[in-house]
């Protein structure tokens, strides 16, 4: 018993250090879930939207330190109860998404691994029932070096832990898991595959006849009976097709669609501003130089954001910017570089270099 009491500790252990490593290495993915999440279309909590980034924190620091905890064995009593207080809460969420279709994917292991909701649901169904044996053999599970190194280490993993929270919510994540990490090709990544899965449909029809109205399926070809009224069709998605790691990414123009050509430029800045009104101001004086200079050694140099042109010509005017606005989806800007503003480099389409606003300075042509 024993020995599946120390199994299970090293597996619940490593897949929370794993859970709130792939978080702490991008913070503003989880802090995007956090503001899903609270949305007035799933939980319906908008008013802790603006502490997101605050639950992101907690979570990822809760998530790794209790893995550390039990790994090392420090105060397993507290550790185990406080796992099962997590998982519980996962289990209601994950349950909640899959069963509503809400949520469509968690971010339970970040941009590392993803995982459909009934996957996540069902990984938490295991994880619950391995830590509730923990609770309960919670005795058996002792310090591994001794209470003082038990102790060292958890507060050496906090200490690590913020200080890689601040540098990356400070720069950009140190491990680039989505598909716009540097040296990956946007072309590429929204290519279909001629053998890729195709989505399965079924349609249902109604239609009435003899003035009742009944159900059909598309075999039946109801339209063909005679005198049949047609009433309404409802299409239910049986399989997903296979879908592109880079599916919503366009760069508009006043209505026109410029990806294909602007990924053919050789030397391109684009400047991701995903919501004007949330920019960092101070971002903008850095960009201005930062463009200038782009210009000078002959890049093509746009901002790319979700928010209306209005706004943009805005700040274009009071920040005297050179470049002109391209639009794109906001989840997907949020998704290209975790800053606001952030700068990405492109030759021919493949991410040469990323930066934060803050690193604008340290740039050279």
């Amino acid at each position: 018993m024993k020995i599946i009491t120390q199994l299970l500790r090293v597996l619940v252990g490593i897949t929370f250090v794993f859970s709130g490593f792939v978080k702490l290495v991008d913070p503003l993915g989880s802090t995007y879930k956090f503001e899903e999440y609270f949305s007035k279309e799933v939980l319906n909590l908008t008013f802790l939207s603006p502490l997101a980034l605050e639950f992101s924190v907690i979570l990822i620091l809760a998530e790794l330190l209790l893995g550390v905890m039990l790994l090392v064995g420090f105060k397993s009593k507290f550790t185990t109860f406080s796992l099962l207080f997590l998982i519980s809460l996962f289990l209601f969420l994950t349950w909640y998404s899959a069963y509503y279709n809400k949520v469509t994917d968690c971010g339970c292991f970040g941009d590392a691994i993803t995982l459909t909701t009934w996957q996540t649901f069902y990984k938490n169904v295991v994880l619950i029932f391995m830590i509730l044996w923990l609770v309960i053999k919670q005795k058996d599970i002792k310090p591994l070096l001794g209470n003082f190194m038990a102790k060292s280490l958890t507060v050496l993993s906090f200490v690590a832990s913020v200080f890689i929270l601040y540098q990356v919510l400070t720069y950009l994540p140190i491990i680039d898991f989505r598909p716009y990490a540097i040296g990956k090709n946007i072309s590429e990544g929204m290519r279909i595959p001629d053998d890729a899965q195709k989505a399965v449909y079924k349609d249902t029809w109604i239609y009435k006849v003899n003035g009742v109205a009944k159900t059909y399926i598309t075999q039946e070809a109801p339209w063909n009976i005679p005198g049949a009224v047609f009433v309404s069709r409802k299409t239910e998605m049986l399989k997903a097709g296979y879908q592109p790691p880079i599916h919503d990414f366009t760069m508009e123009k006043d209505g026109e669609n410029r990806t294909e050509k602007l990924l053919q430029e050789p030397k391109l800045m684009l400047i991701v501003m995903y919501n004007i009104d949330k920019s960092t101001k101070n971002g903008l004086k850095q960009i201005k130089n930062l463009s200038d200079k782009a210009l000078a050694n002959g890049y093509q140099v746009f901002a790319m954001s979700a928010s209306p042109e209005a706004d943009f010509l805005k700040i274009k005017t009071d920040n005297q910017l050179n470049f002109d606005l391209l639009f794109c989806d906001e989840t997907t800007l949020k998704t290209m570089i975790r800053a606001n503003p952030g700068v990405i480099m492109l030759n021919k389409g493949t991410i040469t270099e990323k930066w934060s606003w803050r690193s604008a300075k340290k740039i050279e042509f």
